[in-house]
């Protein structure tokens, strides 16, 4: 009789370890993970592009622990209502150097998707007859370059190894490129006034460059707003591809890129163009470290273009 009293007890002195081995293993588990996870910043993530990033980071809770930034409480609340967590949602001001360090706080690394949107300002143009454009929510010098400054500064307070990722545009080597005409005033003195956006773009980019950070610089092509992951993806510099003559590319699939290239180390300190082939010509792109070989190391080169002509005067 106290043979079986000393086995049950065994027995059930074995179960409760088990339980207990089991219960420490998946805590150990859920910290290492959650320590693991790095926190990334994404700015811009209200837009279009930018919120396909964000919510891509929040699909990978294991790898990433997101933080989105938006310029409104509306943006905030839009992005609230559809299942994001309040936590992970931040109002504030790229163009104020105090709210992008607060806002900082302990990054590993950040996702610019901050950019000037055009819009039409009511005025058509009477030699050309089409509407004229302004950026009412800050012009190009304030929003692609002080901004993006500012949160390259921000980025490099947190530590030398804070990765920063630019998603910038493709054109920047072509001074007069139309989308630099965007937003643009002539002067009664001859000069001009505002607009120059891929210009500040490609002075907010060499700035990061400079600054020492790792860094990934994308410039996608004409932005679609379809789904991605269907096409087959392709890289370039300069504003030229040889591997296809298509020069648009998925709004999700520039997303992916910038997830991919958080993931992959040998994005780190690559300024690339992107864009797709037409849906159904190729294989959807699934491998982003041979999409990232095919550029055989290449880089885009910031001795062609402009940057904003205020860059002179800087110094």
């Amino acid at each position: 009789f106290k043979r079986k009293i000393y086995h049950r007890n065994n027995n059930m002195f074995l179960i409760k370890s088990a339980i207990w081995a089991l219960l420490v293993f998946f805590l150990f588990s859920a910290t290492s993970a959650l320590a693991l996870s790095r926190r990334v910043l994404v700015s811009g993530a209200g837009g279009q592009t930018g919120q396909h990033v964000f919510r891509k980071l929040l699909a990978r809770p294991d790898e990433f622990s997101p933080i989105g930034v938006v310029r409104t409480e509306e943006s905030r609340q839009n992005l609230i209502e559809t299942g994001v967590p309040e936590s992970a949602v931040l109002v504030w001001d790229v163009t104020d150097p105090k709210s992008c360090s607060a806002a900082m706080k302990d990054v590993d690394a950040v996702v610019i998707c901050t950019s000037a949107k055009p819009a039409p300002t009511g005025v058509t143009d009477e030699e050309t007859g089409r509407p004229v454009f302004g950026f009412p929510n800050g012009q190009p010098e304030l929003v692609d370059w002080l901004g993006q400054k500012n949160q390259i500064d921000a980025a490099r307070e947190m530590g030398s190894d804070t990765h920063v990722l630019i998603c910038s545009s493709m054109g920047g080597t072509n001074p007069n490129h139309p989308l630099n005409n965007l937003g643009r005033e002539s002067l009664d003195d001859g000069t001009t006034r505002g607009g120059d956006i891929l210009k500040w773009k490609r002075k907010a980019e060499m700035y990061l460059i400079e600054s020492g950070l790792p860094y990934t610089i994308v410039h996608p092509g004409g932005l679609l707003n379809e789904d991605g992951g269907k096409r087959e993806l392709c890289l370039g510099v300069d504003d030229k591809n040889t591997l296809t003559d298509n020069n648009t590319i998925p709004r999700e699939d520039v997303a992916e890129v910038l997830v991919q290239a958080l993931l992959i180390n040998e994005y780190r300190g690559g300024s690339f163009d992107l864009v797709s082939k037409q849906e159904g010509d190729g294989a959807a792109t699934k491998d982003f470290k041979t999409l990232l070989a095919a550029l055989d190391g290449k880089n885009c080169d910031y001795s062609l273009g402009e940057v904003a002509m205020q860059a002179e005067s800087e110094g």
